[in-house]
């Protein structure tokens, strides 16, 4: 078997555990050690293919005996390698976590036995959205990814998650139409959906064409990814679902929505007209979104909205479309990923023991619980740009981008990234006082449920992840540099895909100075 064949396994290996883990439903123990070690299999294969592409670049697996035109194509580069470390390591931390937490509350109120199966399905959808090489599967990517989230959101069946999962699909049907209908355009354009075909066709077409069908793709994914003014949606869905499955939502599935972003971008649209309009929407999105933190008392809304805040910085560093701002932005997506999910566990461990998340009803922590407030303070002080934390390093990677790229816009976008950097570290420090430090309220749980140490565990390993973007953020710059370098030449991609002849038919490419995209 080549090694070409393990780009199939991240997808192929949690759905065929979700089968098996379906078949099990009556042995709820039995397919929780189904789950963890599907997971583990898909953190080892994804660490080989990581350590693979570094030394040889992109991989490609063509699915049968299809030409790429019309046949499903798996593409993996350093982006596509990262996420797929990152991601795995994220949702097997969370699996364990959530192993200890009775996910649904009661099992007696909800099927407990299908959280395993469809948060597998969950993580496939996720896997196969990295590694799709082609429009439509990148689109049943999302369905199926979307579909498992749907359940997860309403595990529980209270009446507030009804509510809010309601909200979700149809939030998430709409943004499903919008991709469809791009996806349909691509293709009655360029005559392809796969990627690196459409890549080269997409240059040779007139302006105005290709920023309609870059509008209708952008719009889809920023509704996913949660770009303000299009994330009104998700502090309302997220708070009201388990610790574990808010953290995977949070964690994961917005970012699945900026690695959209990056391939629409840099592969499909490198020389775009809409500049201005994503750093517009990154400005927003970082000041509306903190702003709607720093206003709130419960403490899953206050991270809820830090979210949206933070793909701000995410969106400033794609529409800057420079090669230090592409890869200080995948530095702080990775980063990203593990800190909000790390939070959200967090979260989950600070609502056990006081039985809320309501800031005003918590109080004491850090003299009662203190391995929490110490699980809780590090990744919110890495969120909030501490130095010499990891998010301290990708916020000056994307400052440092905006002051060399000189324009007006980008200048402004350094100012209101700084000004939300502070009022991060106020939100912070607003749960910080409330919730540990001030004296707890008479009505706060005096005597509450022991918390299993798997929880306090599978939060310390995702809180030692995190650390691991400070002290190895050198090696980690270094990749994030070189991925930048594939994803915005474009040339490797679209190479690996079609053959060197394809990729010669370029129009755009990056240039040797400030990794800008110009014409050949």
């Amino acid at each position: 078997m080549s090694i070409e064949m393990l780009l199939a396994l991240p997808t192929l290996l949690p759905l065929g555990g979700a089968a098996f883990a379906l078949l099990l439903r009556h042995h709820v123990r039995v397919q929780l050690w189904l789950t963890i070690l599907t997971l583990a299999a898909i953190l080892a294969v994804s660490l080989v293919l990581a350590f693979h592409i570094a030394d040889v670049g992109t991989m490609v697996l063509q699915i049968g005996t299809w030409t790429p035109q019309l046949g499903i194509v798996l593409v993996a580069d350093r982006l596509t390698a990262l996420m797929l470390v990152i991601s795995s390591a994220v949702t097997l931390a969370v699996l364990i976590y959530s192993s200890a937490q009775a996910v649904s509350e009661s099992s007696d109120k909800a099927p407990v036995a299908v959280f395993h199966p469809t948060y597998l399905v969950l993580v496939a959808g996720v896997s196969n959205a990295f590694l799709a090489g082609d429009l439509f599967n990148l689109y049943v990517s999302f369905e199926i990814l979307l579909a498992a989230s749907y359940v997860l959101l309403t595990v529980g069946g209270s009446a507030s998650r009804i509510r809010a999962a309601t909200t979700y699909v149809i939030v998430s049907l709409i943004s499903s139409v919008i991709f469809l209908v791009g996806v349909a355009a691509v293709y009655a354009a360029v005559g392809t959906v796969n990627m690196a075909l459409a890549a080269v066709r997409l240059d040779q077409l007139p302006d105005g064409t290709r920023m309609a069908l870059e509008l209708v793709l952008l719009l889809a994914f920023a509704i996913k990814a949660a770009i303000f003014p299009l994330s009104a949606w998700l502090p309302d869905s997220y708070p009201t679902a388990p610790a574990p499955v808010t953290a995977v939502f949070a964690g994961l599935l917005t970012k699945v929505g900026i690695y959209a972003i990056i391939r629409l971008e840099t592969l499909l649209f490198p020389y775009s007209q809409l500049e201005n309009l994503l750093l517009a929407a990154a400005g927003l999105s970082l000041v509306v979104g903190i702003l709607g933190a720093v206003a709130q008392t419960d403490l899953k809304r206050v991270l809820s909205f830090t979210l949206v805040s933070h793909m701000g910085f995410m969106l400033f560093g794609i529409g800057m479309s420079t090669r230090l701002a592409m890869a200080s932005t995948v530095f702080y997506v990775a980063h990203h990923i593990t800190v909000q999910s790390t939070l959200f566990l967090a979260a989950g461990l600070i609502e056990r023991r006081g039985g809320t998340t309501n800031l005003a009803r918590l109080g004491g922590l850090a003299k009662t619980a203190p391995l929490i407030a110490i699980l809780f303070l590090i990744p919110a002080m890495n969120l909030a740009g501490i130095p010499p934390m990891s998010g301290f390093i990708g916020k000056v990677g994307l400052v440092e981008a905006g002051i060399e790229n000189g324009t007006a816009a980008s200048w402004t976008l350094v100012g209101v990234s700084v000004l939300t950097s502070l009022l991060t570290l106020y939100a912070i420090a607003k749960v910080w006082n409330r919730a540990f430090w001030q004296s707890p309220p008479e009505d706060m749980a005096s005597d509450p449920a022991p918390i299993p140490k798997v929880m306090h565990g599978a939060t310390m390993a995702l809180v030692g992840l995190s650390l691991v973007f400070t002290f190895a953020a050198g090696p980690l710059l270094s990749f994030a540099d070189d991925a930048a370098v594939s994803i915005m030449d474009r040339s490797p991609y679209v190479s690996a895909v079609l053959g060197d002849q394809a990729a010669g038919d370029l129009v755009y490419r990056i240039d040797d100075d400030g990794g800008r995209v110009v014409e050949r």
